[in-house]
């Protein structure tokens, strides 16, 4: 499929790296490794053709597709989610065009012994085997199918991209490349906006695909279920291991040691070639064999073994004061934003030294439910924390709260207290922040650096209980280990909001499933959690595929709906999501005044005009609502 022989990278004279040589075969799924900045997203960018080598060869088979998830992506405003995924069917699509215009003329003309008529007909017959072949008759289901596989509601299909986040388009940018069929497949980090559901499904469908894949992760875990073969960039080369990434790690040590021992061999002869070297030099007769064994000792190729990276992080979370037996105690939680209702009826009761994971799809209210345990959010029902609960928090987008325009050490300082400023620069030299490091700009900072700034400063705060909200996004392999490890050791109470199932591993004992609205608790390890999961999601299935069966029979009435129909339905549907859109926006500023009401009345309601801005906003919503309710009963009219 592809051959690369002495692919060459380099940036202002220097090599990124060098002689990489190796061949892509149809079903190798290869797991890309190495440091930071070793060179992988850029070797994936090269094999892509995004940016040029330096040098060496790329020979593709003819006709080979390829694929590649690029981190930065661009949509075109005004598509819905199914629009966005049916741009991965260009000639469909252009078919369909074609097959429309020819059936239209069809319908007119009435030269029926014309020659240009037969012609018609002909090029009918062949735009629709073409069709045909290239799967127009189920790329509608197929998209479905992977859109829901990947996280997406039936009821989220026609709702505009432009309201989704970041992550949930990285997932539509996905689909589209799993749904092109295409030849290789080039992954950058394609679980980072995944839950663990998703993770599992993409883990399942990258099992069985018929091409190649070459992916870039630091989950260990999803290398380990879905790569046959690992290629390591070290020292600007590759090392080549037809291994997924545990086994090996298990050969690079034996290859390593044997490295280190013919480095020390060629040391040794090294050391003696230049002890020569000094004897005959201070004899004039020997001279001339001096210049031969030093010549001889320039050409020798010097072994470099790569060293392991030993500097990490230095985590260690201390309890600050012993709590009461009981941590949270909630009674019919609610929180909707807007129409959409996340959480409904809840009851929770935490007791001291839980160690509890949130695990669920993205949007089901996971870190809502933390936002509302530290008083971030409001919410509807009631919510108390236990006698000498003292809550230290890490949210998902936390790094992104540091004022991009301070140094480091200017964020500690800003947070330290009087007892612990005299420590800031020890703890930042244990989170890796040494020398001149303190004084970059957080605005300079790396995903991984802003995530270890934003532990370091949560450590400035006493805490019994410790709530964390994705807290391995950005993370290499090493931070992550010893963060868990950390964690392990933590005394007090812990809640984690995650989906990497190998960091919740050995982490947590109890497991709260979050799912339509509910919580469901499992009493047991993320390992229990899946394999019940499994069995529940197996249910489901069942369950779905009668409703299918059912459904079945009403695609040919769906397919003779008139085209200015599915029109009208769309655009009712793109008014509704605005609609949506509107109303959240809304009552999220309403629920902020709320909060500045409670939290200080007098100055808040002392701002001009404050009540009447006020008042306008709650109107805003109500008229909002009732043209709501007019939109969705036209749409319920197509049903």
């Amino acid at each position: 499929m592809l051959n690369v022989h002495n692919l060459k990278v380099s940036f202002m004279g220097t090599d990124l790296f060098s002689g990489i040589t190796f061949k892509l075969n149809k079903g190798d799924r290869i797991g890309l490794i190495g440091k930071n900045g070793a060179g992988k997203s850029t070797l994936l960018k090269v094999l892509s053709k995004d940016i040029e080598s330096s040098g060496g060869t790329m020979a593709f088979d003819k006709d080979i597709r390829m694929g590649f998830l690029r981190q930065d992506i661009d949509f075109v405003q005004g598509r819905t989610i199914l629009e966005e995924a049916y741009q991965a069917f260009e000639e469909i699509k252009q078919i369909e065009v074609e097959l429309e215009d020819i059936n239209r003329q069809l319908t007119t003309r009435t030269d029926y012994e014309s020659d240009s008529y037969t012609e018609l007909i002909q090029n009918l017959t062949d735009k629709q085997e073409r069709y045909e072949l290239l799967g127009g008759y189920n790329y509608q289901g197929d998209t479905e199918k992977i859109l829901q596989g990947l996280g997406f509601q039936r009821e989220d299909f026609d709702k505009l991209t432009d309201t989704f986040s970041g992550g949930w388009r990285m997932r539509i940018e996905l689909a589209k490349l799993l749904l092109q069929n295409n030849d290789i497949l080039l992954l950058d980090e394609p679980t980072n906006h995944l839950d663990i559901e998703s993770i599992i499904w993409l883990e399942n469908f990258l099992k069985n695909y018929a091409g190649a894949i070459v992916l870039v992760s630091h989950d260990k875990m999803f290398l380990d279920n879905v790569t046959n073969r690992t290629i390591e960039i070290s020292l600007g080369q590759i090392y080549d291991y037809k291994k997924p990434y545990s086994q090996f790690l298990e050969l690079r040590e034996e290859i390593k040691e044997k490295q280190i021992q013919t480095q020390k061999n060629q040391q040794k002869e090294i050391e003696q070639t230049e002890k020569l070297i000094e004897k005959f030099r201070a004899k004039a007769s020997k001279a001339s064999m001096a210049q031969s064994l030093i010549k001889k000792l320039e050409k020798v190729e010097r072994i470099e073994v790569d060293q392991d990276d030993n500097a990490v992080m230095n985590v260690r979370f201390a309890i600050s004061k012993e709590p009461g037996k009981i941590i949270v105690e909630a009674e019919n939680l609610a929180k909707s934003y807007g129409d959409k209702k996340v959480l409904e009826n809840v009851d929770l009761l935490i007791e001291r030294n839980s160690k509890i994971a949130f695990v669920g799809q993205n949007g089901q209210g996971k870190s809502t439910l933390a936002k509302m345990m530290v008083g971030e959010i409001p919410f509807k029902g009631h919510l108390k924390l236990g006698h000498n609960v003292e809550v230290g928090y890490f949210a998902q987008n936390q790094s992104e709260y540091l004022p991009p325009e301070k140094t480091v050490l200017e964020i500690m300082e800003d947070a330290a207290t009087d007892t612990n400023r005299m420590r800031v620069r020890d703890m930042l030299g244990s989170f890796l922040f040494g020398g001149d490091a303190v004084d970059k700009k957080a605005k300079v900072l790396s995903g991984g650096e802003r995530n270890r700034l934003a532990l370091c400063k949560l450590l400035l705060q006493p805490f019994n209980v410790l709530i964390m909200d994705e807290p391995t996004n950005h993370l290499d392999i090493a931070s992550k280990n010893v963060l868990k490890e950390a964690l392990k050791n933590f005394n007090g109470t812990l809640i984690l909001v995650s989906h990497d199932r190998e960091f919740l591993q050995g982490l947590c004992t109890t497991v709260y499933g979050f799912k339509d609205r509910e919580i469901k608790e499992y009493l047991g390890d993320i390992d229990y959690f899946l394999e019940q999961h499994k069995m529940e999601s197996l249910r489901e299935a069942e369950k779905r595929t009668v409703v299918k069966e059912e459904k079945s029979s009403t695609k040919k009435e769906e397919y003779q709906r008139s085209k200015e129909e599915e029109k009208e339905l769309k655009k009712l549907n793109n008014k509704l999501s605005k609609i949506e859109t509107e109303i959240a926006d809304l009552e999220t500023e309403i629920e902020k005044l709320d909060l500045e009401l409670a939290q200080n009345y007098d100055e808040v309601s002392a701002r001009p005009n404050f009540f009447e801005k006020y008042k306008a906003k709650k109107a805003k919503v109500d008229v909002l609502m009732e043209e709501w309710e007019k939109v969705e009963e036209q749409v319920s009219q197509f049903g």
